[in-house]
């Protein structure tokens, strides 16, 4: 946004004009501006896969104005999309130059996500960034200074915080139903296994040089793009860092450690070695310790989800349900969030909401208000860089296939040189940080 407009919007807010109901997790249709010219405009960064369903999302609040992405058969499919009026650029940088687009989506692959979030708060955009947040822990550090710096509002694509089943897990332990917490189990899902893979010339639509973009300079491989990105290190972290940064999130926040850390990580793995081939781990398994004690055990088979265990009780909860005691309990005994809620600018005990514990409250809403209000959004850039570093951290630790000390205030593995090398990663030339 302009300044101009930013600070309108911000003042009517503040005085209540009835642009939007500040500290409210509204519905699309609530958060439809009074009038046509009032609408954010758009740039959706990323197109494929998950990169269109925000960007779907996204166009429920604003108008899709510019579409950037390196393979332009699918930029040219995401323009018809949303009604074929929306330019269409190859270098994002091209789009973030438009001093008429307000808000930013990204949905490219992870290695990306830290140049363009850092980009796009540096050209004044409010921006939604897919998960996870970070290809390295260094990487949310320079984030939060350019959010800082910019004052821009970030929401991270970890929507499980908006779904009230995960929400209400976490507020049951944070208040006590399970007693003590004591463990964290998390089952995520195997990694996929796949290759060799055949080296072949990229096709003309699709400019595989700035795709790979600050990553090493490699032949292009199909399987290294796309969707199959995940299932290689270069990219992305597997499962720990796709499923990871959801189910970890949940348990940081039900823990009440999302802006800190465990102080001790082990993690085994076994690797594939297959020449053009995935190389995530095919069988894998980290453990923390947190400095209250806490136990969190990632595990790569069983069911899918979080479960929280206490001296008094457990409770398990994924995308399909939040079971438990605690939970059957609330028949007689419900939860009082005047006295204590994980987050507080959103409306999550309205009538309407009432015993729906399946409703996804509106993620893609929540950012949209924040726009307005400049309040934080529920899953803001500090508590994300402190999850999916947990993520990162049982990467390392599986990959060194040792016990490993971490100073979660200082950020940094505590007198081991070897792994605090990887805390970042090497730049290719001409895609440097800006940081």
């Amino acid at each position: 946004m302009t300044n101009t407009r930013r600070d309108f919007l911000r003042t009517s807010a503040a005085l209540g004009t009835g642009i939007l109901i500040p500290y409210t997790f509204t519905t699309g249709a609530e958060t439809k501006p009074r009038s046509p010219n009032e609408r954010p405009r758009i740039g959706s960064i990323g197109m494929r896969y998950q990169g269109s369903v925000i960007a779907r999302k996204a166009a429920e609040h604003g108008d899709i104005v510019a579409i950037a992405d390196v393979d332009r058969e699918i930029a040219d499919k995401a323009q018809a999309e949303f009604g074929g009026k929306a330019d269409i650029y190859e270098n994002y940088r091209d789009l973030l130059s438009r001093d008429d687009i307000d808000v930013v989506t990204i949905g490219a692959p992870d290695h990306w996500h830290a140049s363009m979030l850092i980009d796009a708060c540096r050209a004044g955009k409010d921006v939604y960034c897919e998960k996870p947040l970070t290809l390295t822990i260094d990487e949310g550090q320079a984030i939060l200074k350019a959010v800082k710096e910019t004052g821009a509002v970030v929401q991270v694509g970890t929507w499980q915080r908006s779904d009230s089943r995960f929400r209400l897990a976490c507020e049951l332990v944070q208040q006590g139903r399970i007693g003590k917490l004591r463990r964290v189990s998390i089952v995520l899902g195997k990694n996929v296994v796949g290759g060799p893979f055949a080296v072949s010339e990229p096709p003309a639509h699709f400019n595989w040089d700035l795709w790979q973009g600050p990553t090493p300079d490699v032949p292009y491989i199909k399987e290294r793009s796309h969707y199959t990105f995940r299932w290689w290190y270069e990219y992305s972290g597997g499962q720990m860092t796709d499923w990871g940064a959801h189910h970890l999130d949940i348990a940081q926040w039900g823990m009440g450690q999302q802006h800190s850390g465990p102080v001790q990580i082990e993690g085994t793995a076994d690797f594939p070695h297959t020449e053009n081939g995935y190389n995530v781990a095919t069988n894998y398994h980290a453990a923390y310790r947190y400095d209250n004690g806490v136990e969190l055990v990632v595990a790569d088979n069983g069911r899918n989800g979080v479960m929280f265990e206490g001296d008094e009780g457990r409770i398990f909860v994924n995308r399909g349900t939040v079971s438990g005691k605690p939970v059957e309990d609330l028949k007689t005994k419900p939860l009082n969030r005047g006295d204590f809620a994980l987050y507080g600018h959103d409306n999550l005990d309205r009538p309407e909401r009432a015993g729906k514990l399946d409703a996804i409250i509106n993620h893609m809403g929540n950012f949209f208000d924040c726009v307005v209000t400049r309040e934080t959004p529920i899953s803001d850039v500090a508590s994300q860089h402190r999850s999916v570093s947990v993520c990162h951290l049982g990467n390392i630790a599986m990959r060194l296939g040792r016990k490993l000390q971490w100073d979660p205030q200082a950020e940094l593995f505590v007198d081991d040189e070897e792994a605090n090398r990887w805390l970042s990663r090497d730049r290719r030339a001409g895609f440097e940080l800006d940081a």
